[in-house]
């Protein structure tokens, strides 16, 4: 035991008891476990949760909390849901692991089915990752490949969007928006992408043909250079929550063929259903090269992504030098979480998720209007199962975390937004408490 968990009292061995040593754990917490985009100090205030179910997570001290976030945007079906729990179970009785290197197993091969046919036309080849991020490096790693076994090398840098975000990992950092992105602290140290500005045609309005000039401009200029544009279709996500016009990602498809570039499609946070089509890339009607998967694939059960191609590009990776894709995850495939990702699709696509997609979208329409008076409120905006309260000046994200939990709901802000990405199964009365929230909360803020 260290000289800090001694002075916290934190037990460092057995379960936690609930109901008599979750000081002691919140302690050990502080002293030792380091959060997402938090000091390592233990200074930012941390909520211990002893269980969630449907759209509420219920803390230590009882409270229980309306979750406005899925989870960072992954259990679309609430928590603990039965369906889910009942395929971990079965599959947990099988084998929890295999390694997928020379082996295969039915979980993989149905889910590998699903996304088949879930997908564009195109898209037939799927390689299984451990994360979003990883979907994104196996993605580069894809383009890179791709070109270097057609034999132009040269072509093997990225174009990107600013205000873009596409994970953490050292290649995708480099194709996050290299200014305003939470890794600029990394410039200079990740490969040097090329970067178009950030679509300036919004979603509902009318579209306005230059919004695409300088795109064209730089794809033309570098396409010897370039082996893939990479882009969050539709919808950029915790780069900036910024929806643009589907037309732009039409013409983006267009330059992309008359260049000779491949397009990646970053879906990982829009995928199976949050902006009301299955992917955003419907909204425009295309298909990408590549596309990226994941978060809500296992509705938030546990970490696995995708990464799924074409034939035409599989077939010229194997033909290449290495003679396959270099990559290999350990987990990769990992049977417990694709068999769980199957009973979430499924379950997705037997219901009606598209009518609880408009409500939901709907009632955040009518109700975040009350937010767009508010002196601290920049913008308002809504698509799907995505609300976006946009702030003039950046928020306290630890001050305003603490004021909505004591509001009865969880909601975390970053920069300048408070957004709500809620389970797709809530019920308006509970939608409702979350935007009530919000605008009390920015009033007094």
């Amino acid at each position: 035991m260290t000289e800090a968990t001694r002075a916290s009292g934190a037990n460092t061995r057995g379960r936690i008891d609930p109901d008599r040593d979750w000081a002691q754990a919140v302690a050990f917490d502080r002293a030792h476990l380091w959060h997402p985009y938090a000091a390592a100090d233990g200074s930012a205030p941390v909520w211990p949760v002893a269980s969630a179910d449907g759209v509420r997570i219920t803390l230590a001290d009882g409270r229980r909390l309306i979750d406005g976030m899925s989870s960072w945007w992954a259990a679309i079906h609430g928590y603990n849901h039965p369906v889910l729990n009942r395929a971990a179970r079965g599959q947990l009785g099988r084998m929890a692991h295999v390694m997928f290197g020379g082996l295969t197993h039915g979980p993989a091969v149905d889910l590998g089915r699903r996304l088949v046919e879930l997908t564009p036309a195109p898209l037939e080849k799927v390689f299984f990752c451990d994360s979003g991020s990883v979907a994104v490096e196996v993605a580069i790693k894809m383009a890179i490949q791709y070109w270097q076994a057609r034999g132009q090398p040269a072509k093997h840098r990225l174009l990107a969007l600013r205000g873009g975000y596409h994970g953490d990992t050292l290649a995708a950092m480099s194709v996050c928006d290299p200014v305003t992105g939470m890794h600029r602290l990394f410039a200079g140290l990740v490969p040097q992408q090329i970067f178009a500005p950030q679509p300036a045609c919004r979603f509902k309005d009318p579209w306005d043909p230059s919004a695409i000039d300088e795109f064209a401009r730089l794809i033309a200029a570098h396409k010897d250079e370039l082996a893939a544009v990479i882009l969050e279709p539709i919808v950029q996500g915790a780069g900036g929550m910024w929806f643009y016009h589907p037309e732009y990602l039409r013409a983006v498809r267009a330059l992309c063929d008359a260049h000779g570039v491949l397009l990646i499609a970053d879906e990982i946070a829009t995928g199976f259903g949050r902006t009301g089509r299955l992917l955003a890339c419907d909204h425009a009607a295309v298909a990408p090269d590549i596309l990226c998967l994941g978060k809500a694939l296992t509705g938030g059960y546990m970490t696995l992504a995708a990464t799924l191609t074409t034939a035409e590009i599989a077939g010229t990776i194997g033909r290449g030098d290495a003679g396959c894709l270099m990559h290999g995850p350990t987990f990769m495939a990992n049977p417990l979480a694709c068999a769980v990702a199957v009973a979430s699709i499924d379950l997705l696509m037997a219901g009606d998720w598209q009518a609880l997609v408009r409500g939901i979208e709907g009632q955040m329409v009518r109700e975040l209007e009350a937010c767009s008076g508010l002196a601290a409120v920049r913008d308002v905006r809504v698509l799907g199962a995505i609300g976006v309260v946009e702030t003039h000046v950046p928020l306290d994200l630890h001050a305003l975390t603490t004021r909505f939990v004591e509001a009865g709901v969880w909601l975390r802000p970053f920069g300048r937004l408070v957004y709500l990405m809620p389970p797709y199964v809530i019920k308006p009365r509970d939608l409702s408490a979350l935007t009530r929230a919000i605008a009390r909360v920015l009033s007094e803020a």
